[in-house]
């Protein structure tokens, strides 16, 4: 199985499991919706609408992925791997509404404490612990793509939250003290607030078409140059991210005989892949003396 089949077939994996999540997701959203307003539970109703953002997640996350598996055409050559990127990022930002969203409510109730039946909140919040933990190990077994994480973090999200409603209705079932409910939305938006800027920093990432964090550009040229003797430097050297798993690599190779090419290129590209799991791999050869024609005196191609 080639890199290319893997990554298709991994992707289909993921679609499975996103649709599962979905249902799921989806299910349980307007039960908690129902509980969470009849018990009057802040906890409650954050983590149903956390769900309810989970779903409009997932599915964006499955569209995403869908559109992905597309074939390059002529308009986007590079195929439109990208929609995953996009819609980590779109994840990401509809995240912070959300929390932003819940942050002002929760300040509400502390100001006016408004009564909640805690022996239902635990009802529901264990239930809803338990859906969360099933579609977050779905997810977990999936390729980690951005687009995964995405949305992972909902579900992360919700998990939490489901946890915060459990001791909120502990400790409001055994002392009264409603206060709980707030305070414990507002430390578990904290958590997701950190998870998702994170997550948009990465999708920015690669949308900027940034090196890979796990590689080091200097490393890899230097690598390159190190492995053959017949090659005397590397210069243009551009490594970024196609679509979360998808490396790029394009650059200049300067040798000493253009007729020894074809041996150095493949020795390149088995380097790379070896190395460093590059795969998309461009190089222009350049013999030592088409360099020099080219540079100004007292200048040479970096390595």
């Amino acid at each position: 199985m080639n890199a290319h089949t893997s990554h298709h077939h991994r992707q289909q994996q993921a679609s499975r499991y996103l649709t599962v999540a979905l249902v799921l997701t989806l299910a349980f959203a307007a039960i908690e919706a129902v509980a969470g307003w009849w018990s009057g539970s802040l906890a409650l109703l954050g983590d149903a609408g956390h769900m309810v953002t989970d779903a409009f997640a997932l599915g964006l996350a499955a569209v995403a992925l869908w559109i992905a598996r597309r074939s390059p055409s002529r308009r986007h050559s590079y195929g439109m791997g990208r929609a995953e990127v996009v819609a980590a990022l779109v994840n990401g930002l509809f995240m912070l509404i959300v929390v932003i969203g819940i942050v002002v409510e929760a300040i509400e109730r502390l100001r006016a404490p408004q009564p909640v039946i805690g022996g239902a909140v635990m009802i529901v919040a264990t239930i809803g612990m338990a859906i969360n933990i099933i579609v977050a190990l779905l997810l977990s077994r999936g390729e980690q793509t951005l687009n995964i994480r995405g949305a992972l973090l909902h579900v992360i999200g919700d998990l939490l939250g489901s946890m915060a409603a459990l001791v909120a209705g502990a400790v409001i079932y055994f002392t009264r003290w409603t206060p709980i409910d707030p305070i414990l939305s507002i430390f578990i938006c904290l958590l997701i607030l950190f998870a998702s800027v994170r997550l948009m920093r990465d999708a920015l990432h690669v949308i900027m078409e940034g090196v890979p964090a796990h590689l080091d550009l200097h490393d890899v040229g230097q690598t390159m140059v190190s492995d053959d003797a017949s090659v005397q430097s590397v210069h243009d050297l551009h490594i970024w991210s196609l679509s979360s798993g998808v490396v790029a690599l394009s650059a200049h190779v300067v040798i000493d005989e253009m007729s020894h090419w074809d041996d150095i290129l493949r020795g390149l590209r088995q380097l790379l892949h070896e190395r460093f799991g590059i795969d998309h791999v461009t190089l222009q050869p350049e013999t030592t003396t088409h360099v020099l024609q080219h540079w100004p005196s007292g200048t040479g191609p970096s390595s």
